[in-house]
C-alpha cells in the first residue's frame, strides 16, 4: 500500500485546539522532513449527503493533483500523484474514465497543482526535494516537462533542476512557470522562512531554462518566506499564497507600479504588485496560506455584493481537529497601493477578513477520523466544492460570503481528499488513499 498518508506538507503541530490568534502559529507546509502518523478512521464508518458517489478509479492510488486537456472531442483527464502521469479518456462516459497511458515514475513527491498546457498538450510536474527518500534540507527538486500530445504515450521531454519544488504553476499562458516551496535547504539563506519563486522558461519545452534570482521575496511582513503555490485568475493576475498571506501580480502589460510608484513593463521575471496582502491572524492564525481564488470580473452577492474578494485556504494541523486550517475569505478594499508590500512587524498590514468556514463540528464531520485542514477548492457558479483531507469533500453555497453554508458532503471513512475540480457537470476529486473519486451533487 503507497503512503497515502502522506500530506502536502508532511507537518504536523501538536497545539492545544484553543489556540489563541495571538499565540504562536501552528506549523505548516514543510517544516518537518519526517512523515505524520497515518489518520485513522476510528469514528463513524463515513458520511455522504445530498452527493452521489458516480464513479471510482482506484488504480489511481497515489493520486494528489488533475487536469483536463481537450483533443478534439476527446475529454482527458491527466492525473499526477506518487506514480508519476495517469491519463484517462472520458469523452464516452465521463463518470466511467477509461485509463489509456502512463509516464511511470514511482515514487514522486509531489506534483501539487499540477499544470497543463491545452496549446501545446504539455504537462508540468513538480518534484520536491522529499521525493525519493530525500529531505528538504539537501534533497534535489525540479520540473519535468511531458508531452501528452498523444494521451498514450506520454513523453518525457524534459527534466530541469529549479531551487523550489513543492508545486509549479504556469503564467503568461504556460510559456513561463512559477515555481515555489517546500521549507528552505541547508544552503539557503538562513533568514529565509521558506523558499520562494522560482521562474523557469519553458518556451522551449526541451530546453527549460531557470532564473537564477528568485522572486516574492519579503512576503511575510518583510521576511521571505515560504511561497505554496500560485493561481492565475482571468485577468492574467497570478496569485501567491504561501506564509504571509496572499498577493496578485500582473505578469505582462504595462501596468502602474504601487510599491516603485511608476508605470513599468511587468514580465514573468519582473511581475507589477496589484493587490493583496496578509490575512488577518484571527482567521488564519498560522499566516500560512496554501492556495487562493479571485473571482476576476465578478462580483460576490450578499451583504459583500459590489466588492472584490479573495478565497484563500489556511493549511495548518492541531490536535483535536477544531482548530485546523480554515476556508477564508477577504477584502481586497485598501491594498491596491502596495499595502501588502509594504507591511512590516511593527506596521503590519492584514486584509479585512470576510467570513471563515471550517469543517470542525460541521455536519458530517468526525474528528476521530483524522485531519481537518482546508486544502485545495474550486468554484463553480455559487457552489464551492473543497477538500478537507480526512474529513473529505465539502460543498459549499457562497452566494453570501460573509455566511458560507454547507449543501452537501462526502466523506468515505478512508477518506484522504486533496484537491477536487468541477469538470462536465461532476465533481472529480483526487484522493490520496482512493484514487479518484467522481461525484455528483444532487441538492
Amino acid at each position: 500500500m503507497r503512503n497515502w498518508w502522506l500530506r502536502s506538507c508532511l507537518a504536523v503541530t501538536t497545539v492545544a485546539a484553543t489556540l489563541a490568534a495571538t499565540a504562536l502559529p501552528a506549523a505548516a507546509c514543510g517544516e518537518d522532513d519526517k512523515p505524520a502518523a497515518a489518520a485513522q478512521a476510528t469514528g463513524e464508518p463515513g458520511a455522504v449527503k445530498n452527493v452521489q458517489a458516480v464513479g471510482n478509479l482506484p488504480d489511481a492510488q497515489g493520486a494528489i493533483s488533475l487536469a483536463f486537456l481537450r483533443y478534439g472531442h476527446r475529454d482527458v483527464m491527466a492525473v499526477s500523484g506518487q506514480f508519476g502521469l495517469k491519463l484517462y479518456d472520458l469523452t464516452d462516459n465521463p463518470a466511467a474514465p477509461k485509463f489509456v497511458g502512463q509516464l511511470a515514475i514511482p515514487g514522486l513527491w509531489e506534483t501539487e497543482n499540477t499544470e497543463v498546457d491545452p496549446e501545446r498538450k504539455l504537462v508540468f510536474l513538480s518534484r520536491d526535494p522529499r521525493a525519493f527518500g530525500g529531505t528538504t534540507h539537501n534533497g534535489e527538486s525540479g520540473i519535468y516537462v511531458v508531452d501528452v500530445s498523444t494521451p498514450e504515450k506520454p513523453v518525457q521531454l524534459s527534466y530541469v533542476k529549479v531551487p523550489a519544488g513543492h508545486t509549479t504553476s504556469c503564467v503568461n499562458d504556460c510559456r513561463y512557470l512559477w515555481t515555489g516551496g517546500p521549507a528552505k535547504a541547508d544552503d539557503q539563506p538562513a533568514d529565509w522562512g521558506g523558499r520562494p519563486i522560482w521562474v523557469t522558461d519553458v518556451r522551449d519545452p526541451r530546453h527549460p531554462k531557470v532564473s537564477p534570482q528568485p522572486i516574492e521575496l519579503a512576503r511575510n511582513d518583510g521576511k521571505t518566506d515560504y511561497v505554496h503555490d500560485v493561481q492565475v485568475d482571468k485577468n492574467d493576475v497570478a496569485w501567491v499564497s504561501g506564509r504571509g498571506g496572499v498577493r496578485g501580480y500582473w505578469t505582462d502589460g504595462v501596468h502602474p507600479d504601487p510599491v516603485q510608484g511608476r508605470m513599468r513593463r511587468a514580465t514573468a521575471y519582473a511581475p507589477v504588485p496589484y493587490a493583496g496582502g496578509g490575512v488577518a491572524e484571527t482567521a488564519a492564525p498560522s499566516k500560512f496560506m496554501h492556495n487562493s481564488f479571485h473571482p476576476a470580473n465578478r462580483r460576490d452577492d450578499g451583504a459583500w455584493r459590489g466588492h472584490d474578494l479573495v478565497y484563500a485556504t489556511e493549511e495548518s494541523f492541531v490536535d483535536g481537529c477544531a482548530g485546523d486550517g480554515v476556508l477564508t475569505i477577504s477584502s481586497l478594499e485598501g491594498s491596491y497601493h502596495g499595502e501588502g508590500w509594504k507591511s512590516t512587524p511593527d506596521k503590519p498590514f492584514r486584509l479585512r477578513t470576510v467570513g471563515t468556514w471550517g469543517v470542525a463540528g460541521q455536519e458530517g464531520s468526525d474528528p476521530k477520523s483524522g485531519d481537518c485542514s482546508a486544502h485545495y477548492f474550486d468554484i463553480q457558479d455559487k457552489v464551492l466544492v473543497q477538500s478537507f483531507y480526512a474529513q473529505g469533500t465539502r460543498f459549499l453555497d457562497i452566494s453570501d460570503p460573509t455566511n458560507p453554508k454547507q449543501i452537501a458532503y462526502f466523506r468515505p471513512a478512508d477518506a484522504a481528499s486533496w484537491a477536487p475540480t468541477w469538470h462536465r457537470g461532476y465533481v472529480y476529486v483526487a484522493d490520496n488513499k482512493r484514487g479518484i473519486d467522481i461525484l455528483k451533487l444532487t441538492a
